[in-house]
């Protein structure tokens, strides 16, 4: 069975209301809400938020109208489940010359000219909200290059005001940069220190340099002043975690920070798997041309303090949430599945860190997989049957965590996942794979990141996957 992984990511902003929705039922069982749906003849499209899909109208049992929808994410939220993750929706902006929003966004996109114009009259205080306002507009939605430029530019009119300074050191935890976020996060706690926003990105950013002791305090703070369940849930864990290390050992290799109980586990075995997982580093390093900025925490369990501190289902063998966390009960060397193991989880952080933390869960896990190595050839005979009837999962469906699947739903999401990057590889090229990861980082969303790639939207996406298959595997 393969692990299931999630990530250390932050959903930066708010949560979408219940909003009327129409409900596309599939043959599979499954369900998908929809903005709005369109009986295209031989296909459905249908909306959410800024993205339209298409799935073949095969594959659907029947349209149901007028539901209300589940809560989604922002467009710039990550895509997990938002139970999984802390929520910062600062409260307090920058105050501005009523109008100034106007100005600076025209039609959904930030106006340079007015931009320039304001910095031209001379006015610091009026600059800075300006940059502040494009930068905000482009963090929601989810452009971090651009919304970094412009936070800096907004830093530079006011280096000290602790709205941009929040926003500023949660882009950068965002985007994996923990230790410079880390300076941003002082300087507004140090601003405002009865801040609960401020406080909770600076525990944000201390828990990301694995400094739990001092986040917790930072979190505990925030809470007091302001109780979020969202954090409090993430507190709980990081508390959890505390605990059940009380007593670890740590040492380092050079991209790693091991902690372990000290009679789980024997010397050699310790020293083996780091030496496993430093050549996996360097394997990952030449294959995708990038490296994660800080030293990855791994973190060792035995018994039940694994499903303790992650409350991960019982079929998942390992975590990445920006730790790795590896259960060796009963383990007393590095045995070939573990290697592939580690590696797997492994893949994950530079994934994360080529997409901003972006990429949705299909591709994350397909590309992971693909790294191990593995091959869809054991599962293709079954998934090209599943194909050919129609019975397979929707790739948009499998965008978010699978955290909440069943083991037998875990599989098939896995072997999906896997099929699909090893047909976008065969097909195009490993290249488009970091170009797909690419355009993702830069605040496409998934789809819009396919068709400026390998030209194809996700029902086609479904379409060739399987045709791919039934032509590999027969149906």
């Amino acid at each position: 069975m393969r692990v299931l992984v999630t990530f250390f990511v932050f959903l930066l902003g708010a949560a979408a209301l219940h909003t009327r929705a129409d409900v596309i039922h599939l043959k599979n069982g499954r369900s998908i809400w929809a903005d709005e749906v369109r009986d295209k003849g031989t296909r459905v499209e249908y909306d959410l938020g800024d993205d339209t899909y298409a799935i073949p109208k095969t594959s659907v049992d029947h349209i149901e109208a007028g539901g209300v929808a589940p809560v989604r994410g922002s467009s710039a939220s990550s895509t997990k489940d938002p139970a999984e993750l802390p929520v910062f929706a600062p409260s307090a902006g920058m105050t501005a010359q009523p109008g100034l929003s106007d100005k600076i966004i025209k039609d959904d996109h930030v106006d340079a000219d007015a931009l320039a114009a304001i910095e031209q009259a001379g006015d610091a205080k009026e600059s800075a909200a300006a940059y502040f306002i494009a930068g905000k507009h482009e963090f929601d939605r989810g452009d971090f290059k651009h919304a970094s430029t412009y936070f800096e530019s907004a830093l530079r009119f006011d280096p000290q005001n602790p709205a941009i300074l929040n926003y500023y050191a949660a882009l950068l935890v965002r985007t994996g940069n923990a230790a410079g976020a880390l300076t941003y996060a002082e300087r507004a706690v140090r601003a405002v220190p009865d801040s609960p926003d401020a406080l909770a990105v600076l525990g944000y950013a201390q828990f990301a340099l694995d400094r739990n002791r001092e986040a917790m305090r930072s979190w505990k703070r925030s809470l007091e002043l302001r109780p979020d369940p969202a954090l409090q849930q993430y507190l709980d864990k990081a508390q959890r975690e505390a605990n059940a290390e009380v007593d670890y050992s740590q040492r380092e290799s050079s991209h790693f920070t091991l902690r372990y109980e000290g009679q789980q586990s024997s010397e050699a075995f310790r020293h083996q798997l780091l030496a496993t997982l430093e050549s996996h580093y360097d394997d990952l390093v030449r294959q995708l041309g990038i490296a994660p900025r800080l030293s990855i925490p791994v973190v060792l369990y035995t018994g039940h303090a694994f499903f303790d501190v992650t409350r991960a289902p019982s079929w998942s063998g390992a975590i990445n949430d920006g730790k790795l966390r590896i259960p060796i009960e009963g383990l007393a060397t590095v045995t070939p599945e573990l290697s592939r193991v580690l590696k797997h989880e492994l893949a994950h952080s530079f994934i994360n860190q080529l997409s901003n933390g972006r990429c949705p869960q299909w591709l994350h896990e397909g590309i992971a997989q693909a790294l191990e190595p593995k091959s869809i050839s054991s599962s293709g005979r079954r998934l090209a049957q599943l194909f050919a009837a129609q019975h397979e999962v929707p790739y948009n469906a499998l965008e978010g965590s699978f955290m909440n699947l069943s083991g037998m739903e875990a599989t098939l999401a896995y072997d999906e996942s896997l099929a699909a990057v090893e047909y976008i590889d065969q097909t195009y090229g490993v290249s488009e794979l970091r170009r797909i990861l690419e355009r993702l980082a830069q605040g496409s969303s998934t789809e819009a990141a396919l068709r400026a790639t390998i030209h194809s939207d996700y029902g086609h996406l479904q379409g060739e996957v399987g045709k791919y298959l039934v032509a590999r595997f027969g149906s």
